[in-house]
């Protein structure tokens, strides 16, 4: 019953995402290896984001938009979004912190910030920073735009 619960609400969220969104971008996390963290296991097995991601990109591709995904190694949460000053360390329970700029950051929202900026770069440039899933039939699961130079 619960699982149901969750793939019908997966299901309206990645739908209305989809449809209200052109370009949508995600950070491409090793949902396996923090599985593996005993503290955080069951909160991120509940949030299903592996399943989250697969819905995603098939409706993208269905309704022809798309989903840019930004690589795990990229510094989103110790990158400030006003400066681009990086931020050497910051351990997990450091939710807040301030920058050298004098800006003060919520380490999620600044992340999500940064996520955008990247992927939406990506997204107008063609480059290739993004990962690409592939597809049972080896083709990558996401269209990557080809780089398009003018004469």
């Amino acid at each position: 019953r619960i699982a149901d619960r969750r793939r019908d609400h997966l299901h309206k969220l990645t739908t209305r995402l989809v449809r209200e969104n052109q370009t949508i971008v995600i950070e491409d996390l090793a949902v396996r290896t923090m599985v593996k963290n005993g503290s955080l296991a069951r909160a991120i097995s509940d949030a299903a984001w592996s399943q989250l991601r697969g819905l995603l990109e098939y409706k993208a591709q269905w309704y022809g938009r798309e989903v840019i995904a930004v690589d795990r190694w990229f510094p989103s949460s110790k990158l400030c979004s006003a400066c681009g000053r990086l931020q050497q360390k910051m351990p997990l329970h450091m939710r807040t912190w301030t920058c050298d700029c004098g800006t003060t950051h919520d380490r999620d929202v600044n992340a999500a910030k940064n996520i955008l900026a990247v992927g939406l770069t990506a997204s107008v440039c063609g480059a290739g920073v993004r990962p690409q899933r592939k597809t049972p039939g080896g083709q990558s699961a996401t269209k990557q735009k080809p780089l398009q130079r003018e004469p």
